[in-house]
C-alpha cells in the first residue's frame, strides 16, 4: 500500500510533516493552498480515517501511526483558532518504481520482443 508524508505550517509559523499510510490524502487536500484550521482539520480527519480503514481492509488491522497522526493533529489544532489560517505547503508522493530490469538470462531481441 503506497504510503505518504504532507508538510504542514500551523498558524504561528511552524512546520510539521505528517504521515499517511494511503494516497487518500492527495485527494482532499492540495499543496500550497491554505485552509482554516477547521476545515484542515475535516480534510484530514476525514483522509486518515479513510487510510486506517484502507489498511484495516487490506491487512486486518486499522494502521495505529494514522491514528496516532490524526490524534497529534487534533491536540495541535486545538491550540489554534478554528478560523486560523493554515497551508499544506507540500504533498511528498512516493516515488515511481523504475520499470522492472529484463532478465539477466534474457537477450536483447528477447526484450525488443523479436523472435531470435
Amino acid at each position: 500500500m503506497p504510503e505518504m508524508h504532507f508538510q504542514i505550517r500551523w498558524p504561528n509559523g511552524s512546520v510539521e510533516r505528517c504521515y499517511s499510510p494511503s494516497l487518500v490524502i492527495q485527494e482532499l487536500l492540495k499543496a500550497e493552498q491554505s485552509y482554516p484550521v477547521y476545515e484542515f482539520m475535516e480534510w484530514v480527519r476525514a483522509g486518515l480515517r479513510i487510510a486506517a480503514e484502507r489498511v484495516r481492509a487490506k491487512y486486518g488491522f486499522y494502521c495505529s501511526a494514522a491514528l496516532e497522526q490524526l490524534s497529534a493533529l487534533e491536540t495541535r489544532a486545538s491550540t489554534f483558532e478554528p478560523s486560523a489560517t493554515m497551508m499544506v505547503v507540500a504533498l511528498e508522493l512516493p516515488a515511481v518504481a523504475p520499470a522492472a530490469a529484463a532478465p539477466a538470462s534474457a537477450s536483447p531481441a528477447d526484450t525488443l520482443g523479436a523472435k531470435p
